[in-house]
């Protein structure tokens, strides 16, 4: 469980934290091309899926170095 500020959901997914919606969608389908969505709801909610996943895997690299 994570909790992730708008503007690092953003910018994990975009590479700008001042990303638009419509921009937010696009990335996401082009990350994940067979995921059916609709709405920008369920574009958020992929995101803040695909940011946790990064950002959790980024932490496992850094606790296994210490």
């Amino acid at each position: 469980m994570g909790e992730y500020a708008a503007n690092l959901v953003k910018k994990s997914i975009v590479g700008s934290g001042h990303a638009d919606k419509t921009q937010i969608q696009l990335m996401v389908k082009i990350l994940l091309p067979t995921a059916d969505f609709k709405g920008a709801d369920a574009a958020d909610a992929l995101a803040i899926a695909i940011c946790h996943a990064h950002h959790r895997n980024y932490q496992l690299k850094e606790a296994a170095r210490a």
